[in-house]
């Protein structure tokens, strides 16, 4: 091994290391990782600055600013109140009619505002049932997951992987590209989360349906019972949350108002019907390519600035810096795998156990392996090591990279055995009050099912 090869693998170790320690921010850690490497001279300026340039970090930015118009406008927040009625007609079933209708959703917008706004909405919806949350608030944070993969923008991961695949000499991804694939694994996952992971959870939430029965009996008539069921399962994870210690999660889970306010927050019909506008445009723009994701998307939120719609403070809070810094720190730390032959070496050793069984062996392990990685690692981490040894694999076998690149997209955001190894995930646990066994014993089926279903479906919408 070089001597850059070296450094950029000792950086690599300890980014990867302190991330799963959880004891920093991930944006901070990126970030240094970043710094160390261009300290030592494994990648130039113009690497580094391109990384902060990408047409990836351009398109989460104006997607994010265009989020939060539509937040702040109470438009989302009001959707999902009007869908709350409909518990009076459908009971049950009109919570799974939610958490579909938020799955859809995340195709689009950021996942974890919309867990954000709808987790409390579920919560009481399955409260005023007289059922336990934990039914429904982990479906609630697979299915968002599961819908960021219906689109190219419906989470930075495909983003990122489309941006890596450009690093590389790969054509950029379309909008719509990966609906397919993204499609069967979201129905197959939602049958599966609807017939078997319910019954699952059903078993988990016995014990909790069992005390509200008992305290409901125990109540009189009209003292508040329903607020003191919405309590058990609010004032815990407040308590747990302003106790718990600085980590990378805090970031995000640190203001806890979010879930009362957000859900609450009124709705400003014009600016509502402003900003859905445009998002309307943006999407319309790169799915006809009439213009790139990150032109589109810029000029949409700098269109929302001059429409009024939003202020330019209120544009700047709603870039979410921490995410943007987190992926541009892990494109640079992915430039410097490929750049050192890292990322070529990794994939030549993996392509010498799987060159004789051929290019969709090679696909099944392939995937295999990251989605193992996405249960341990961030999302962003996964898709910076992951894409190009993706693009390797493909040239050694002589078969097109796309496959192996949406594989990358599909197993780097399955990320469920674990109520770590995504934010919204760890939104619900701390909210449903989990153990971290009910995560594995409807997570890593569901893990297992997702893999099956594309390796059935990639080859079909990206022939080798």
């Amino acid at each position: 091994m070089t001597l850059d090869q070296i450094i950029a693998l000792v950086v690599l170790i300890v980014v990867v290391g302190v991330m799963i320690h959880g004891r920093l921010r991930s944006d901070v850690v990126a970030l240094s990782g970043a710094a160390a490497l261009l300290l030592f001279g494994v990648v130039r300026p113009v690497e580094v600055q391109g990384a902060f340039a990408s047409p990836a970090i351009m398109a989460l930015a104006g997607l994010f600013v265009i989020a939060y118009a539509m937040e702040l406008s109470g438009l989302l927040a009001w959707l999902i109140r009007k869908a709350k009625g409909m518990t009076r007609v459908f009971g049950r079933h009109a919570v799974w009619i939610v958490i579909g209708l938020c799955g859809s959703v995340g195709g689009f917008l950021n996942n974890t505002p919309v867990v954000v706004l709808a987790a409390p909405v579920v919560r009481d919806m399955a409260l005023s049932l007289g059922l336990s949350p934990k039914r429904f608030l982990m479906p609630l944070s697979y299915a968002v997951i599961m819908g960021g993969l219906l689109t190219l923008i419906g989470t930075s991961t495909n983003l990122l992987v489309s941006d890596m695949a450009r690093n590389t000499g790969q054509p950029v991804f379309s909008l719509f590209e990966i609906t397919g694939v993204g499609l069967c694994i979201a129905t197959v996952g939602g049958l599966y989360l609807y017939f078997i992971g319910s019954r699952v959870l059903e078993k988990t939430a016995a014990r909790d349906e069992a005390e509200m029965a008992a305290r409901r009996e125990a109540e009189e008539a009209g003292k508040g019972g329903k607020r003191s069921l919405l309590s058990s399962f609010r004032l815990p994870w407040l308590m747990e949350q302003r106790a718990s210690p600085g980590g990378s999660g805090d970031a995000v889970l640190g203001n806890v108002d979010l879930y009362e306010r957000g859900a609450e927050r009124p709705l400003e019909l014009k600016r509502a019907l402003a900003s859905l506008a445009v998002f309307v445009a943006v999407v319309v723009a790169s799915a006809f390519g009439l213009a790139p994701i990150a032109a589109s998307a810029f000029a949409g939120a700098v269109a929302l600035i001059l429409m009024r719609v939003i202020t330019a403070e209120e544009a700047y809070a709603g870039l979410r810096p921490e995410i943007l810094l987190l992926v541009a720190g892990m494109v640079v730390i992915g430039s410097s795998l490929e750049v050192t032959g890292l990322a070529q070496a990794g994939a030549d050793a993996l392509i010498d156990v799987i060159r004789p069984y051929g290019p969709w062996a090679a696909l099944f392990v392939f995937y295999g392996v990251t989605l193992f990685a996405t249960d341990i690692l961030s999302n962003a981490t996964v898709a910076v090591l992951f894409s190009p040894i993706a693009v390797a694999i493909a040239a050694a076998l002589g078969v097109d990279a796309r496959p192996f690149l949406v594989a990358v997209m599909m197993a780097a955001s399955a990320a469920f055995a674990t109520p770590f190894s995504y934010q919204t995930n760890v939104l619900v646990y701390q909210m449903g009050n989990y153990s971290y066994m009910d995560f594995v014993k409807v997570g890593l089926p569901l893990n297992l099912i997702t893999w099956a279903t594309g390796m059935a479906a990639i080859p079909i919408f990206f022939p080798f």
